[in-house]
């Protein structure tokens, strides 16, 4: 079922739709952005786990992640679709990439959309481009799903699109 990740994707957002609209008819108020220093320190913990990734630092990554089998990881382009569901695969998936890759030589442009706080969970949607040695690769939209973990923002969900250059 090569269609399971993006109809859980878009289920997940939904979700998160109706849980805020929920939230704020309790509220009377929008929760759109929570305390500042919880936005900032999503943004923070986004910006570490990925630049983890890119210099294979494979302990920082991981603690940017919560060991759950909630855990998801999607990634789909032209090429298709991968996921994984569960962090036990999710690590299983990583491996390969951290033990056989070296820290690569990019820059990350980020533009932030929506940062939404729930409580102890949290929404992230972004465009980004990775540059490599100065050559820009296309803009990928991504989302990430969080929650607090001992006072701690941790990734739950990631979910990338990339579009076709």
């Amino acid at each position: 079922m090569k269609n399971t990740p993006v109809i859980f994707i878009i289920f997940l957002m939904l979700a998160l739709q109706v849980n805020a609209q929920t939230q704020s008819q309790k509220t009377g108020k929008e929760s759109k952005a929570g305390k500042p220093n919880d936005v900032e320190s999503i943004k923070k913990l986004i910006e570490l786990e990925t630049r983890a990734y890119f210099n294979v630092d494979y302990k920082t990554w991981m603690e940017s992640w919560i060991h759950s089998p909630n855990a998801y990881w999607s990634f789909a382009d032209t090429s298709g679709i991968t996921s994984f569901e569960g962090w036990k695969a999710i690590e299983i998936g990583f491996t390969d990439y951290f033990v056989t890759s070296k820290p690569s030589d990019i820059r990350v442009e980020r533009e932030w959309g929506e940062v939404k706080v729930y409580g102890n969970g949290a929404y992230a949607r972004f465009k980004q481009r990775v540059v490599t040695n100065g050559i820009p690769g296309p803009v990928q939209e991504e989302i990430r799903v969080l929650e607090k973990d001992k006072d701690k923002w941790k990734i739950l969900l990631v979910g990338v699109l990339k579009k076709a250059t």
